[in-house]
C-alpha cells in the first residue's frame, strides 16, 4: 500500500485538488495496477482503465480546484472513514497487513442508496500478420481507409517485407451456443433499479444483522467479425450478463461478508425469471453467515474433499494454464514434455469445453474463427491435448481446438481456457466425506496466488469446514490451500458423481487480458495437502 498511497498524493497534485477524497483512493489504487484490488474488479467485468475515465470525469467537475501545497494536502472526513473501516476489513480477513482489496471494500461500504450506473461503447479493429513465429498486430479505434493502411504499413515495418503465412480455410459451422440477444437493451434502466431496491430489502429484511449489501448488474453485447487474408468473413453475437450480491453481517462485534452471483450469455429475464434473484440473495446471505459461526482453521498437512462446482477454478488456475498450447511450445509448462504419459490419477479426465449452451466460457466461433469443440486434456490419467489456437498449433504440427481468444480488439489471440471441466467419477460425496479421520472440506474459494505455468498455488477458502471421524464438522475460517496443480493431480483418489457447473461468475487473466470462462467438477478427495490455517 505504500506506493498507492504515493500515487494518491501525486493524483490529488496533479489534478490541483486541496484534500484527499475517496475518489484519490481509488485513482491511486488504479494506477498502481495491481494487487487483490485490481483482480477483483477485473473478475467483476469492470475495466480499470474505463473506471479511471469515469472518476476523473466526475471529480474534476465536482472538486474546485486550489493552489496545492503538497505539504498541506489532508485526509477528507469521508476518507478518513473509508481508511478506518480499511483497518477494521484487515482485520476481519486475518491478513497481516492492509492491502487494496481491504481499501476497495470499504469504499463500497456505504450503501444502502443506488451508487453508480454507467454505459460504454466501443468499436474498432485489430489487424493481424504472421510469419514463423513473430506475430504483428496493430489496432485502432477509428474504422477508416487511411487508419487501416497506417496499419498495414506498421505490419510490414514490425515484419521487415517478410511474407506472411497463410492459414488454410477454417471449417464452417452452422452450430450455435447462444441466442444473438442484447441484454443491454432488453431491460430498462428503470426496471433494473427497481430490482435492485427490491434486493437491497429483500436482503435487509433477514435481521438486524445485516449490515451492508451490495447488489450490481452488468451487461455486455459484442460482436465480433473476423475477415481472412482470403476473403472469408466470419461473424459471432456474444451476449454476456452478471448479477452479483454481496452481504455484510454483524453479530457479537464480529462481522463476516457472503458473496455469490450467477451469469451467462443469456438475457436478464432467463436468469432472474421466477424470483430467482432471491436465491442470489439467500447465498449470499448464508455463506456470510456460516462463517460468522466459523472457529479458526487447522493447519498442516491432511486429507482434503474439493466441493462440486466453483472449486474447480483451482484445476482451472493450477493445471489448466499448464496445458494451454503457448506455455508448451515455449517448453515454460510443467506438462510439455509429458504427452501420452500418466500426469493424474486414474479416473481423472479433465476436457475443456466451448459448446455449452448459454454457459459463461462458450464460444461458437473463437476469435480466430475456428469452431469451438470439447477438447480432451487428460483422460483417465493420461495427457492427451493442449488447448491451441492457429499460431501455436502450427508450429507443434497439430490442430486448432477453437481455442484462440482475446479480451477486445486491442488485444492478440492467445490459446485459452473456454469451459475447464472434470468429469464425473463413481464416489459419492458422502464415501468420500466417510473416508476421512481428520481433514477439511473445501466448498468455495476467493482470491489466491497462483504460478501459471509451474502450477503452484495458494488459494483461500471462502467456505469450508473441519472433517472429524468421517463426519462434517464445525465450519472454519482461515483456510488456505498450499500446492502445485501436477502434484496434486497425482493425489486425487476419489472422483465423486455430482459434476455440477459453477453459477456463471469466471474471469480468466493471461497476459494483461481478461476474458469470461466457465469451471466444473464433482467432488474429489486429495490425499494429501497442505493446509495453512490459524490454528495448530
Amino acid at each position: 500500500m505504500k506506493d498507492v498511497f504515493t500515487f494518491v498524493r501525486e493524483e490529488v497534485i496533479r489534478l490541483r485538488h486541496s484534500s484527499i477524497r475517496v475518489e484519490h483512493l481509488f485513482l491511486g489504487i488504479l494506477r498502481d495496477g495491481g494487487g487483490s484490488a485490481i483482480m477483483v474488479l477485473k473478475n467483476l467485468d469492470v475495466d480499470p482503465q474505463d473506471l479511471k475515465i469515469i472518476i476523473e470525469n466526475t471529480i474534476k467537475t465536482s472538486v474546485v480546484d486550489q493552489n496545492v501545497n503538497s505539504n498541506e494536502i489532508s485526509f477528507s472526513k469521508q476518507a478518513e472513514r473509508v481508511l478506518k473501516k480499511s483497518i477494521l476489513e484487515r482485520k476481519n480477513l486475518v491478513e497481516d497487513e492492509i492491502k487494496t482489496i481491504h481499501v476497495l471494500l470499504s469504499i463500497l461500504l456505504d450503501d444502502n442508496k443506488i451508487k453508480s450506473s454507467n454505459y460504454s461503447s466501443d468499436l474498432g479493429y485489430g489487424l493481424r500478420a504472421v510469419t514463423g513465429e513473430v506475430v504483428a498486430y496493430s489496432h485502432s479505434n477509428e474504422i477508416s481507409k487511411n487508419s487501416l493502411k497506417q496499419s498495414a504499413n506498421n505490419l510490414q515495418s514490425t515484419l521487415k517485407s517478410k511474407k506472411g503465412i497463410y492459414n488454410n480455410e477454417i471449417t464452417k459451422t452452422n452450430e450455435k451456443f447462444y441466442k444473438d440477444v442484447n441484454p443491454i437493451e432488453e431491460k430498462s434502466l428503470n426496471s433494473k433499479l427497481e430490482l435492485l431496491k427490491e434486493v437491497n430489502s429483500y436482503t435487509r429484511a433477514k435481521g438486524g444483522i445485516v449490515q451492508q449489501v451490495t447488489a450490481s448488474f452488468t451487461g455486455e453485447h459484442k460482436s465480433v467479425e473476423i475477415i481472412r487474408s482470403g476473403g472469408e468473413v466470419l461473424t459471432d453475437v456474444r451476449p454476456l450478463i452478471r448479477f452479483n450480491v454481496s452481504v455484510m453481517l454483524e453479530k457479537n462485534g464480529k462481522k463476516e461478508t457472503g458473496v455469490y452471483g450467477i451469469g451467462g450469455r443469456q438475457s436478464y429475464d432467463e436468469y432472474l425469471k421466477d424470483d430467482n434473484w432471491k436465491k442470489v440473495c439467500d447465498e449470499a446471505f448464508r455463506i456470510a453467515s456460516v462463517n460468522l459461526d466459523s472457529k479458526p482453521a487447522p493447519a498442516g498437512e491432511m486429507k482434503v474433499v474439493l466441493g462440486p462446482g466453483w472449486p474447480a477454478i483451482l484445476i482451472h488456475e493450477a493445471i489448466g494454464h499448464g496445458l494451454e498450447g503457448d506455455f508448451n511450445r515455449k517448453k515454460t509448462s510443467a506438462f510439455h514434455d509429458l504427452m501420452g504419459q500418466r500426469v493424474a490419477s486414474e479416473g481423472v479426465t479433465i476436457v475443456d469445453d466451448g459448446t455449452l449452451h448459454n454457459r459463461r466460457g462458450s464460444l461458437t466461433i473463437d476469435d480466430e474463427g475456428t469452431p469451438t469443440e470439447k477438447t480432451v486434456l487428460i483422460e483417465n490419467g493420461i495427457l492427451k491435448n493442449f488447448m491451441q489456437d492457429r499460431l501455436n498449433a502450427r508450429l507443434m504440427n497439430t490442430r486448432s481446438t477453437g481455442s484462440g481468444r482475446r479480451e477486445s480488439y486491442k488485444h492478440v489471440v492467445l490459446p485459452r481456457m473456454r469451459n475447464t471441466m472434470m468429469l464425473n467419477g463413481k464416489y459419492s460425496q458422502e464415501e468420500m466425506i466417510k473416508s476421512v479421520d481428520k481433514g477439511i472440506f473445501a466448498v468455495s474459494f476467493g482470491g489466491g496466488q497462483v504460478d501459471i505455468t509451474s502450477g503452484k498455488f495458494v488459494f483461500n477458502c471462502t467456505e469450508a469446514y473441519e472433517i472429524v471421524n468421517g463426519k462434517i464438522g464445525s465450519p472454519i475460517k482461515g483456510a488456505t490451500l498450499i500446492g502445485d496443480g501436477p502434484s496434486i493431480l497425482k493425489e486425487v483418489s476419489l472422483v465423486g458423481n455430482n459434476m455440477m457447473l459453477d453459477p456463471g461468475i469466471g474471469t480468466c487473466g493471461k497476459a494483461g487480458q481478461g476474458v469470461p470462462v466457465g469451471v466444473a467438477q464433482p467432488s474429489i478427495l486429495i490425499d494429501k495437502m497442505t493446509v495453512g490455517g490459524t490454528q495448530l
